[in-house]
This record gives structure tokens, sequence and C-alpha cells, in this order.
């Protein structure tokens, strides 16, 4: 295959040149990828990596995750999602990012290519890599959904590519695997794999349901996948009556700690990734009070580690038009969390990654430039009251990307928190909302819902939080506990504010900071 050369996609917003020849390249040579995107903490892949005459020449966004660590490097495999499409061209193709530390990124381009309209692949669903004696297997979805290769064939399948460098892939066309017998292979995807240390073989986790259409994580388990010999094992973990999900897609499975957790994102409407946690691989499987890693707006989240520290990471989704109030569509930007425990305890808390928080090193001072006459205004300091209205303190734009911090404090009948992108009017803005009396964070734009979290508000009591705004993507931390990831366009080109309402919110230490 044609490999793309790498884009150093620098932190934040530095255009890259990239020469192009007046003159088609030669065979088997890049023919350049294009530096008209700008990229940062939150990358998505840049536009132009076919070169100019291709219809694929069009913005891209990141689909599904499939992270793969070796040698101090994460490789970031995401399903590539072209704004246009040519009409009898398959989709989703596999690209890739490469990082040492979530802030500064490498663009590989195309790592698997889509088949033909006759091939399982004419699409590609989500899958991930494993290394076995010197081989790397990359185990994917293959997506077929024409009516011509229906006809004899399943819609979904387990395919299979392998490589000796990660760079070149070479597809195992005698290798499949479709629904067994008593499950739906129209809905048949995700093959996740992993080494189970405790079982001593491997295993794959795939998303399916039954007949009957009940959702479900199937395990096939092998003893070497050079054989190609997967056996299915049965359920992992089935939906209950109570959760009804549609689809438990992209699982994932791993030990922290004394725990194992089953990550699964719902294909439902409100598209969230929850997680479970077991005393063993095998189950069973335990809900926790708070089962989500983040809200509406982080999809697919799957993880890695580097030994030390596991991350998540997902997409945040685009709008259509791209608005505050467009549409949300498949795929938009990477957004990555640090995992963790507290105590050995067996709840999942979020971070951001400690190379993204020291990232932003330069602090800026704040001028108020309009406040409510209920709000007492200090040093980095906010106390807002109100009762039967608002109270606001208004700041300039910031102009570009920022991390906002602090901490805050809330009475048990109030609202507040943070609105961008909408001048001097919360109502009018997009408000990131903390409601104490609902145990919710929720996400408002200009009045109408976006986005929720649940979050076990404790009356008056300070929480830490930082927000970090880059490009469109919106990521607020709640005391190192919760993630909350929005797209908020025009998030730091107009006023931004804190506000409160029904009560008393205090705002301190509030500082903001750029990376230069």
């Amino acid at each position: 295959m044609i490999y793309l050369k790498k884009i150093a996609i620098i932190f934040l917003v530095i255009a890259i040149g990239c020469s192009k020849d007046s003159t088609p390249p030669d065979e088997g040579v890049d023919p350049g990828i294009s530096n008209e995107i700008k990229l940062g903490i939150y990358p998505k892949p840049s536009s132009g990596w076919m070169g100019e005459t291709d219809p694929y020449n069009t913005t891209g966004w990141a689909g599904d995750v499939m992270p793969y660590y070796e040698n101090g490097v994460f490789h970031l495999y995401f399903l590539h999602d072209a704004l246009s499409k040519p009409a009898g061209e398959g989709f989703h193709d596999i690209h890739e990012f490469e990082t040492t530390d979530f802030v500064d990124y490498d663009y590989e381009g195309r790592a698997i290519d889509y088949g033909s309209s006759n091939d399982p692949d004419f699409a590609i669903g989500t899958g991930s890599v494993i290394k076995v004696q010197g081989t790397y297997y990359f185990y994917y979805t293959g997506h077929n959904g024409n009516s011509g290769f229906l006809a004899n064939n399943s819609r979904e399948s387990l395919l299979l590519a392998t490589s000796k460098d990660m760079e070149n892939w070479t597809k195992q066309e005698d290798f499949i695997i479709t629904a067994p017998n008593g499950y739906y292979d129209f809905d048949f995807r995700d093959p996740h794999v992993f080494y189970n240390e405790e079982a001593g073989e491997y295993w794959m986790l795939v998303s399916t349901q039954t007949d009957a259409r009940k959702a479900l994580v199937l395990l096939f388990t092998s003893s070497d996948p050079a054989t190609d010999n997967w056996e299915n094992q049965g359920a992992l973990y089935t939906t209950s009556d109570e959760e009804n999900y549609l689809m438990l897609e992209v699982a994932d499975i791993f030990k922290m700690g004394n725990y194992w957790y089953l990550t699964f994102s719902e294909n439902w409407d409100d598209k969230v990734t929850h997680y479970r946690v077991a005393d063993s691989p095998s189950g069973p499987w335990r809900t926790p009070e708070r089962d989500v890693i983040d809200g509406q707006y982080f999809y697919a989240g799957k993880t890695v580690s580097d030994g030390n520290k596991r991350y998540i990471m997902g997409w945040t989704a685009r709008r259509s038009p791209e608005t505050n109030s467009g549409n949300k569509e498949f795929g938009g930007n990477l957004v990555v969390h640090e995992l963790y425990q507290q105590s050995n305890s067996e709840e999942l808390f979020v971070k951001a990654p400690n190379n993204v928080s020291s990232a932003f090193p330069r602090n800026i001072n704040l001028d108020v430039v309009e406040s409510s006459e209920n709000a007492t205004t200090g040093t980095n300091n906010y106390n807002l009251e109100a009762q039967n209205d608002q109270s606001k303190v208004v700041f300039n734009s910031l102009g570009k990307s920022a991390k906002l911090s602090g901490t805050v404090s809330i009475s048990s009948e109030a609202n507040g928190g943070i609105f961008l992108a909408g001048g001097s009017n919360p109502s009018d803005s997009f408000r990131i909302q903390l409601e104490p009396r609902n145990n919710k964070i929720i996400a408002i734009n200009n009045g109408s819902f976006v986005n929720v979290v649940n979050f076990d508000f404790q009356s008056d009591k300070e929480y830490d939080f930082e927000l970090y705004m880059d490009e469109s993507v919106v990521v607020l931390y709640v005391n190192d506990e919760i993630a909350f990831s929005n797209r908020v366009y025009n998030a730091y080109d107009s006023n931004w504010g804190l506000y409160a309402e029904y009560g008393e919110v205090t705002f301190d230490k509030i500082q903001v900071n750029f990376t230069n």
C-alpha cells in the first residue's frame, strides 16, 4: 500500500507547510497532506491527504478509536469519516494518529483501506490490534449493506489484517468469522482481542444480538491467533431488561487493581460509554452507582495502558450544520481522558492526562467587563447571589484555545456554571450548568437541552474544576471524578462568563491559562 508521510500536529493551532509538485507524484510516493485544518489536543484528520484531485480530498473526522501502545508510542487507529463520500465508494477506512504524550500528535494517514462493493469490508467498523510472536494482528469489522452482497452474505463479519511493522498491513482474505447460529448477522461487530493471563488464552469480545434481538457481548477464545481457530463461548455480558440497550458497541475489558472492568457504548438515544465491574474476567458484572465515563458527546470509548496509567479515548460528535443548534452527527474529534481508582475502590474516576493539564503554562489577568448588582468580585473570586433572576460576571473573549480552572461551591437550591459563545447573556449562550438539586451537570444551548452527566453534589462543598477549550471541543473535569465533553462552536470568539440562578454560587481561584 502507499503509506502516507507523517504530519506533525503540533499542540494547538500550528500551520504546517506542505509543498505540492506540479507533476504527478511517482508511484508509491505520498501525494502530500494538506495543512488547511487546525489541529490540537483534540485532533481530527487533515484534509487533502489523498491529493488535490481526489474526491476524498475533504474535511475528515475521527470515528471509533482503536488504541495500541508499544515502546513509548500510542498508536491511535480510528475510523476515518470523510465529509464527502463519492457515490459507489466504500467508507470508514482505518487511519492513525501517533502520540507519546496526548499533546503533540502525528497524523499517519491511512492504515487499512475499505474494499469494493463486492467485498465484506466495503465499509469498515471498529476492531483492535494485538501482537503475537512478532506479528501484529488487526481484527476489524467488515460491513456491507449492498443488496447484491446481502443476497448471499452476512451484513457484518469479523476480518483480519496482519503486519510486521504496523505500517504495511495485509488483509488475510481467507479469514472471516460470521455470527454463529442463534445470533444476528446484521449486527455482529467490534472485535476486541487481548491475551487473558488469568485464563491462559486469547479472548475476543464481539458486540452482537441474539436472534431475538437481545444485546450482548459474545466471547470467543483461542490458544493462538495464528491458527485462526476462534471458539464461541457464549455471552460474557447481556443487557438486562431494565437497561434494554439496543447494542453494546465497542466493548473493552481490562484489569485495574483488584477489579475487572467491562466498557461498552450503548447504541440508543443517549449514546454514552458505560462500564461494569467484576472480580473476575468472566463476571458476574456489577453496575456502579455512576456507570458512565462522560456524557452524550463522548462515544465509543476504548482504553489503552502504557503499563503505568490507563487512558480512555472516544470521539466528540460534530454537528451539521456546524453551529450549536446543528444536528449531532457521526465522527468528530479525538478526546482522551485518564482513568484511575481511589484507594483501590472499584469506582472509576476520570481526569485530564497530566501532560495536557500542564501544557498551559501562561496565566493571564482577568478583567470583568460586566457584572450584576448582586455579584461580588474580588481577585479571581466571584460570589454570585440570585433569587428571582440571574447573577453573572462577564469577561472578554479569550481569542484562542485555553484552560479555565478554579473552584466552585453551590447551594443546594441553585443552578450555576459557565456560559460561552453567546455574548453577555447566559440565557442566549451555551451553558455548562451545575444542578445540585438534580445531582446533574447539564449543557444547554440557547435554552435547549444538549447533554447531561450525573454527579453527586454536596451542598456548599468546594469542588475543583478544569475546563479545556480547543477549537470547538470543550471538556470539563470536576474534582478529578467525572468528565463532560461538548461541542461548542465559537467557544472563545465572544464574551464568556460565570453565572448563578435561584441561589448562591461562589467561584474562587479562577484563572485562565494559554500555551504561550
